[in-house]
């Protein structure tokens, strides 16, 4: 019997294909990769996932202790700014602490010192098509930008992040940052154990050079004699999740409106955040719809699409590439049902891991 919708729909061989882009990315770098979980944290997942890395990196104590319990490997600890309240808790789960500004670093520094300490630089350049989502933007609060401040704490630092890139498919691009990053903090290099590039680069898309990029990023490490590290989300689970929803109704207004059992707001808020329009597959045919949300928000619109046969109540709409900052940023907008998550299997097999619920609903609440 088909699973009610709405629901997230894993798929484990999509996993597997980007997985083994990571591997074949470390093997030939020789840089490791923790999963960032700001972007994608279903757990169920990091089984097949987790062997394929070295770790986790977080931005908040709940992100960081999940790495640490349920994901294994280094777990390494930012966050734009650690509060009082949670520092202690945060070093108890962290092989790594990595500070967003020098007053947090001196702030908590004893308290870390046994750990290898990381800061967060800002070199003021980055690779990023939207404003929103650049860390080098105008007065951006990502990372310290003062060298002559960096030089007071360099003895106390064992490594630098730098994450400057989003959504970034070009290697070329991204080596034209690499020589940006040397000429301003080559001095720097020489005096660390090892630099995290971050996340953003978009490694695992379809006809992306790995092996161009394995070679910069061994080129780099060997040079300055350091370990690499990239922190890698989105890339992980680019084209391997579906959002599955079901036609309720559908409206004529000058176009065809398919009211689907969803919601832009609720469950693909990053639509809304960076004015994009969801995928479907095959999008080609005579037959064009508005696929919209059941919500009160009147932009709820996922997007226009056009489908080889009329669309009518009941039938299935998969939207695509639902996993990457999607299902983190889920919420209850409107009451609407919260979409369950389901794991196709490698042998073809769907699988329900979790549903929710009006207790679920009644519960974020108070």
């Amino acid at each position: 019997m088909p699973l009610a919708t709405p629901y997230y729909l894993i798929d484990e061989n999509a996993l597997d294909r980007n997985l083994a882009k990571v591997d074949q990315l470390r093997s030939a770098s020789g840089a490791k990769c923790v999963m960032a979980l700001k972007a994608f944290s279903t757990w169920s997942t990091f089984a097949q996932i987790a062997p394929h890395m070295d770790g986790s990196t977080s931005s908040s104590l709940n992100e960081l202790r999940l790495g640490h319990e349920k994901f294994g490997g280094e777990t390494h600890a930012y966050s734009v700014a650690w509060s009082d309240a949670e520092i202690d808790e945060a070093i108890s789960y962290a092989d790594k602490m990595i500070f967003n500004s020098i007053s947090q670093l001196e702030r908590f520094y004893d308290k870390a010192k046994h750990l290898p300490i990381g800061l967060r630089v800002n070199p003021g350049v980055s690779h990023s098509h939207f404003d929103l989502a650049d860390p080098a933007r105008p007065f951006s609060r990502l990372g310290e930008i003062d060298l002559a401040k960096v030089d007071t704490v360099i003895d106390r630092v064992s490594g630098f992040m730098l994450h400057c890139n989003c959504e970034n498919d070009s290697v070329d691009a991204f080596s034209a940052l690499l020589d940006t990053f040397e000429v301003k903090l080559g001095a720097y290099f020489e005096k660390l154990e090892w630099v995290s590039f971050g996340g953003g680069i978009h490694f695992t898309g379809e006809g992306y050079p790995i092996d161009a990029l394995a070679a910069r990023l061994k080129a780099f490490a060997e040079k300055y004699q350091l370990q690499v590290y990239l922190e890698p989300g989105d890339a992980i689970v680019t084209d391997t999740t579906t959002l599955e929803v079901t036609v309720l109704d559908i409206v004529e207004n000058e176009k065809s409106v398919a009211i689907v059992d969803s919601a832009v707001e609720a469950h693909m808020l990053d639509l809304l955040i960076y004015r994009q329009s969801a995928g479907v597959a095959p999008d080609a045919g005579a037959h064009h719809y508005v696929i919209a949300g059941k919500s009160c928000l009147a932009g709820d619109v996922f997007g226009e699409f056009d489908f080889p046969a009329p669309l009518s109540v009941g039938d299935r709409v998969s939207l695509l590439n639902a996993g990457g900052y999607t299902m983190v940023k889920k919420n209850w907008f409107n009451g609407v049902a919260m979409p369950a998550i389901a794991i196709r299997r490698r042998n073809g097999e769907v699988e329900m891991i979790r549903s929710f619920d009006y207790t679920d609903y009644a519960a974020s609440l108070s």
